[in-house]
């Protein structure tokens, strides 16, 4: 019987009051729009700037099964399970991102509700975020956009989850590897049109470091929120962990009359359903 895998805060505190667990850049969610277009960008983090030395090859062929983890994770893929083509990445993928329900009570659908999982967001020169086709190196990517409604003069609750599935757990690395760079190079990012982020501060932790005990890497990134709409500033917050050649993401973005324990209740909750969803997908028969 699976077991759900906890996820915490942990590791320094930000100047917003956030508490780390394991970190690294990133910015909001990703839509649907058009390459070109800037949009929200996902709770994943892509750079056109780094990329792994030797990609693999193009779509439809087959990676090389990932090796079990050696960190002490109690976490062995089994190489029969691991998904080898597009089709494998797209239903992997399905599988674990995260629904409403898994973020806690009164959680709804946003629209749209899914990305395309043909493109992932890449962050460009200028600190905006676009969309971009896939690169051979991905199988799938998806984003699931979930909130909790404003209500009672407070403002709401918006989510995302992000799972992207490489085609080697060497290419996972490299993805996780890019985004730490991300902050630094952006600390103030444009998602999509009328919101931004400002003041990133971010961190990464292999297993068993910083507080690690959910992953075989985490990152974490906290700053404030923006919205034309909404107003600002409020609360924003990333984690992004992987597992094998998956990668899962979930960020949260406050608004009025919310404070930062209740955007990390949904993230922790949101998580630590995708992180035990992967153990269950890919993990060898014990």
């Amino acid at each position: 019987m699976a077991y759900r895998r906890p996820v915490r805060l942990c590791c320094g505190a930000l100047a917003t009051g956030l508490v780390l667990a394991g970190c690294s850049a990133g910015a909001g969610d990703a839509g649907t729009a058009k390459p070109t277009v800037s949009n929200d960008a996902t709770a994943s983090r892509r750079t056109s700037a780094v990329s792994a030395p030797t990609p693999s090859s193009g779509k439809g062929s087959a990676s090389p099964a990932p090796t079990p983890s050696g960190t002490g994770l109690g976490f062995r893929p089994d190489p029969g399970r691991a998904p080898r083509t597009r089709a494998d990445g797209l239903r992997l993928a399905r599988a674990i991102a995260s629904t409403p329900d898994n973020w806690g009570p009164g959680y709804v659908k946003r629209n749209p509700y899914e990305s395309d999982p043909g493109y992932w967001p890449v962050l460009d020169a200028n600190c905006v975020w676009q969309r971009e086709p896939l690169p051979s190196t991905v199988l799938a990517s998806l984003t699931r956009y979930s909130e909790l409604p404003a209500g009672n003069g407070k403002g709401p609750i918006r989510v995302a989850a992000v799972v992207t599935v490489h085609r080697t757990v060497r290419d996972a690395e490299w993805e996780m590897a890019g985004t730490l760079e991300e902050a630094l190079r952006c600390p103030d990012q444009q998602l999509r049109q009328g919101e931004r982020i400002t003041g990133l501060l971010s961190q990464g932790s292999a297993f068993g470091q910083l507080g690690n005990a959910n992953a075989e890497d985490t990152l974490t990134e906290g700053g404030q929120y923006y919205s034309d709409q909404l107003g600002g500033p409020y609360y924003y917050y990333w984690i992004q962990s992987r597992m094998a050649q998956v990668t899962v993401a979930v960020v949260g973005k406050g608004a009025k009359g919310r404070s930062g324990e209740e955007v990390d209740a949904a993230l922790l909750q949101g998580a630590g359903e995708m992180l035990t969803q992967v153990e269950s997908e890919l993990e060898a028969a014990r």
